[in-house]
């Protein structure tokens, strides 16, 4: 376990997001209690992440899956916890998250929807998916343009092992919190775009948007979920090379 000390930083961090959670909330007129705080356990080891639980946390998020799974077994005993994998997944390692985490944030491509719901079918289950948006069209992120996304949505419905459960993105760096405003409510209003389409499964319940410096902004424009970790566990260790 980490020190008592430690542990009461990180409760207390808990339960100070959830304050400015739900005040954001409330300054739109929202409940707090449909948007959902996912802790970001990249780099955090599992006593730190227990501490995270220990405080009421309920849903974490990884980034890579050979780090993911030492934790999820972890924690197999824990039937309450929500694994969310949050960070860009590679094909060829699709297999080793289908079943084990209830939401995948990042489909960021068809060919990537495709080889989730092959692997899924083998498996025999339906596994949850967001489609990862590139809401700036920056060259060095993944993701489905806005255009592009409206026009793979025929192809995505008729996958019967993948269930499009709403969107995913990360806006450009902004100088301030409030420079993102624009990108987390284009977000908002592709998701409208997609429920009007004629698609009959996919969904567009969930907005993953927000982390530690812009989350109250993206409450305010609709976020469903955020992906909180430096606000909760402080600024992640340097690798140094050896």
């Amino acid at each position: 376990m980490g020190d008592l000390s430690d542990s009461d930083a990180i409760a207390d961090h808990v339960a100070l997001i959830r304050k400015r959670m739900h005040a954001a909330a409330s300054r739109t007129g929202r409940a707090p209690d449909t948007i959902q705080l996912i802790a970001a356990t990249k780099s955090v080891p599992v006593a730190r992440i227990q501490a995270a639980v220990d405080a009421g946390i309920t849903h974490l998020g990884e980034n890579r899956v050979q780090e993911a799974l030492p934790k999820l077994d972890a924690f197999v005993q824990r039937t309450d916890l929500t694994w969310h994998f949050i960070g860009q997944l590679q094909r060829r390692k699709v297999k080793a998250v289908i079943g084990r985490f209830q939401l995948i944030h990042s489909v960021d491509s068809l060919e990537l929807a495709q080889e989730i719901n092959r692997r899924a079918e083998e498996k025999n289950l339906c596994q949850s998916v967001l489609l990862e948006v590139n809401i700036g069209e920056e060259s060095t992120k993944t993701g489905f343009s806005a255009s592009a996304l409206i026009n793979v949505l025929d192809r995505l419905d008729r996958m019967p092992h993948l269930a499009v459960k709403g969107l995913m993105a990360i806006p450009p760096p902004t100088k301030t919190p409030e420079s993102a405003r624009p990108y987390f409510r284009a977000v908002r209003d592709l998701a409208d775009s997609v429920k009007r389409s004629a698609c009959h499964r996919i969904r567009m319940d969930e907005l993953s948007m927000g982390m530690s410096h812009d989350f109250e902004i993206a409450v305010e424009e609709g976020a469903t979920c955020v992906r909180i970790g430096t606000a909760i566990f402080g600024e992640r260790p340097v690798k140094v090379s050896e």
